[in-house]
């Protein structure tokens, strides 16, 4: 399993789902990237930084003032702590293009962090929602490296306009989903935890931060959920991260 040491005060934020329509989001987000840097020792960003990924060309082609701005951000987060980008459901196309130029390392999709606080699972979590066995076919058909070099062959506005279709019908796929096929599936968590032989596991993607205590095999473990992020179109805006240091791992919402 890939592993990464990591020393000192931890953040992990996760699901910010930044695009064209998230002005308030994305402000909200650069003050937590000014947080980051004064208070953390590294910052980890574990997949869905951005509501549509469609390849790391559409960073240098041209890109939008609001890519622009966040790719600014993330630059001058990573000239002063270690930054790590990682692979959601919604931006799986992020690559070393990308990492290298903002000056981030690119996150594997499962990883040991050893932290202070002790070693902790972290992935970005739709591995884990095994309930949903279409989205799992999905899944592992959009991660082939095949499929994803002919979508990449293709034209940007081709790939944008693909995108587009791709979450409008995952959208309105998801209204007639139960909310239990949508979480993550208890043996998928239990079996994660037997592999990898950690005490905590942390993970975004089903925004529905909690800390979750559990008992798998006689041993005690805790299943940490990352928040999602919206101030645009939520009447209660919110958005978090989780803090891992010596003392423990907590999670904060921001005001």
């Amino acid at each position: 399993m890939n592993k990464i040491p990591l020393a000192g005060t931890v953040w992990i934020a996760s699901d910010i789902h930044l695009g064209p329509n998230t002005p308030a989001t994305a402000s909200a987000f650069h003050l937590f990237l000014d947080k980051a840097c004064a208070q953390a020792d590294a910052l980890i960003l574990c997949g869905d930084i951005f509501d549509a990924w469609i390849g790391d060309d559409f960073a240098f082609s041209e890109p939008p003032d609001w890519l622009s701005q966040t790719l600014s951000k993330l630059s001058t987060v990573s000239g002063t702590i270690p930054l790590w980008l990682g692979r959601g459901n919604r931006d799986f196309l992020i690559g070393p293009m990308l990492t290298q130029h903002v000056g981030a390392q690119l996150l594997p999709d499962t990883v040991c962090l050893n932290t202070d606080y002790g070693r902790v699972l972290l992935s970005h979590g739709d591995e884990y929602c095994t309930a949903d066995p279409g989205y799992q076919r999905f899944r592992r058909i959009v991660r082939n490296p095949l499929v994803q070099k002919l979508f990449m062959g293709l034209s940007l506005k081709l790939r944008r306009g693909i995108a587009d279709w791709a979450r409008q019908r995952s959208t309105a796929a998801n209204r007639y989903k139960s909310l239990s096929i949508m979480d993550v599936s208890q043996p998928a968590i239990e079996q994660a935890f037997r592999d990898s032989g950690v005490a905590t596991l942390v993970h975004g993607h089903t925004h529905r931060p909690a800390v979750h205590q559990l008992n798998v095999d006689g041993q005690s473990r805790q299943r940490i959920v990352l928040p999602d992020w919206d101030y645009d179109h939520e009447a209660a805006p919110r958005g978090g991260w989780l803090a891992i240091d010596r003392s423990g791992a907590a999670l904060h919402q921001l005001p």
